[in-house]
């Protein structure tokens, strides 16, 4: 995105961005700061800390361009005053770990923020600011997308005990009072726009034509669709098998695609990952269905910790993985999905694709 906003704005421009580490493109006024995702480390706290300084001077005739993408939410991170990093991480890390929606980590990650929640934009004042937004959530909410740093939003002074209540989040009531001080809705006094330049859909739709082109029929079953990872792979297998059955030898092959972003509740001692384990579940659902092949990765290349995008799973998988001694319900039930995918071999990895609309996945009906 950076790198675009100096191919095409010729304006004088000067800018600071904060990326994934290995993500860093080569710019040549803009400079890119590398940190960590998903638990943020000082790196991007620093970098935050600088970024806020480069616009507390502005005028009314500057104008900010904010290209923001998911995974903002931990890159851009700046505590509010009285709450450490080591404090913010454990609370990233619980919330990672919860099984809660995106949609309900931010509302909390905002609480907690100087930046999130459009105080950003509300910090370059009485500059315009156009934020220029890459969507990873379901809905393309504005609010939820790296938590909305430059959509000012009216939900702080909505209490966040409900949402942790619900999901068994402990958070120390220190740095909850200190949150309830700080978070009284503030109305910025500057313009400030933003626009959807990518979405989920978008990919799916890509995926559609391509595959079309290809001879296949497809069916997109949602571009936002949620919730628990294992849960949504055994329904989406149980869903593909049925439809299987009414398929004749003269029928065109069938593309089932969706998007959405799937969660974890982590209880056992792998590193998570939605896409390898909806994968898992799906591969031990079809049980060796013959002509069902599937694919689920993140669009950013990262499922969850882990520096891998997803997973294939083919009719032979099942049989695959008995030879080799792995026990996949044991993997599953442990969300050590993405250790049992490596040692089968069917992981995809794709490196920094430089770009996050979320997750995406396909079953090919033979």
């Amino acid at each position: 995105m950076a790198e675009a906003v100096e191919r095409h704005y010729k304006c004088d421009i000067e800018g600071l961005v904060i990326t994934r580490y290995g993500y860093a493109r080569p710019t040549k006024h803009i400079e890119i700061v590398e940190a960590a995702h998903p638990v943020p480390d000082q790196a991007g706290v620093d970098a935050t800390r600088r970024m806020l300084a480069l616009v507390g001077d502005l005028k009314q005739d500057d104008l900010v361009l904010a290209p923001i993408s998911g995974g903002g939410s931990a890159l851009l991170c700046a505590p509010l005053d009285g709450i450490s990093l080591d404090d913010k991480q454990q609370i990233n890390q619980n919330l990672l770990a919860s099984g809660a929606p995106i949609s309900e980590m931010n509302v909390v990650r905002r609480h907690f923020s100087a930046v999130k929640g459009g105080k950003l934009a509300i910090a370059c004042a009485p500059a315009r600011v156009c934020g220029l937004v890459i969507s990873d959530v379901a809905g393309d909410d504005l609010n939820i997308i790296a938590s909305g740093p430059t959509v000012p939003s009216q939900i702080e002074d909505v209490s966040i005990i409900p949402i942790l209540e619900k999901w068994n989040i402990n958070i120390d009531p220190h740095i909850l009072r200190i949150a309830e001080r700080h978070n009284s809705p503030e109305v910025p006094q500057n313009e400030v726009t933003n626009r959807i330049v990518a979405a989920p859909s978008q990919s799916l739709e890509a995926a559609k034509a391509l595959a079309q082109s290809h001879g296949c029929d497809v069916k997109i079953l949602g571009d936002a669709i949620e919730g628990e990872a294992r849960t949504l792979g055994a329904e989406h297998a149980r869903l593909a098998m049925d439809i299987a059955k009414t398929r004749t030898k003269t029928d065109k092959p069938l593309l089932l695609l969706s998007g959405g972003e799937c969660t974890v509740t982590r209880t056992g001692d792998g590193i998570g990952g939605p896409n390898a384990e909806y994968a898992l579940s799906a591969m031990i659902a079809f049980n060796g269905a013959p002509n069902i092949h599937l694919l689920a990765a993140d669009t950013d290349g990262v499922d969850g910790a882990a520096e891998v995008a997803g997973a294939f799973v083919s009719p032979q998988s099942g049989r695959c993985a008995t030879e080799l001694g792995l026990d996949a319900q044991s993997h599953l039930e442990r969300n050590d999905a993405h250790t049992f995918f490596e040692k089968l071999g069917e992981q995809l990895v794709t490196g920094p694709t430089l770009t996050n609309v979320n997750d995406f996945r396909a079953i090919l009906i033979g």
